[in-house]
């Protein structure tokens, strides 16, 4: 009286005969549920920030802050492959506060050498 159950993620989706069956034109359907306590859902993917860090780490890299930004933006990269959203924003956020650091410090050196080469030559 009741059909034979197959597991559906073993079911192929061509027209073969699979658990005594005839095959039919499948079609497949999918259910998504987003189960949230209070919190607002966000759909943007976290920023991980790692091209803004390899130039920091390249070009601006005072007292190291482009290598600690090039770190926690590959850890936030890491964290958003294993599915640990609010993981990669913590660690996108630290890869942020460190590479603002580097660029300021970079860019205030810069203009201090530029203006003490200029004011030594004049």
């Amino acid at each position: 009286m009741y059909p034979q159950v197959c597991p559906t993620e073993a079911v192929p989706l061509q027209s073969v005969i699979y658990c005594g069956l005839p095959a039919q034109p499948g079609v497949v359907q999918h259910t998504a549920v987003n189960i949230t306590r209070g919190q607002p859902v966000i759909t943007e993917p976290p920023n991980d920030y790692i091209i803004w860090s390899l130039f920091s780490f390249v070009y601006t890299n005072p007292f190291c802050f482009g290598l600690a930004a090039l770190i926690y933006s590959i850890k936030a990269r890491d964290r958003k492959m294993a599915g640990d959203v609010d993981g990669a924003r913590r660690y996108g956020s630290t890869a942020q506060t460190f590479n603002i650091a580097a660029t300021v410090l970079g860019v205030l050196v810069f203009v201090t050498v530029i203006f003490l080469l200029y004011d030594r030559f004049r």
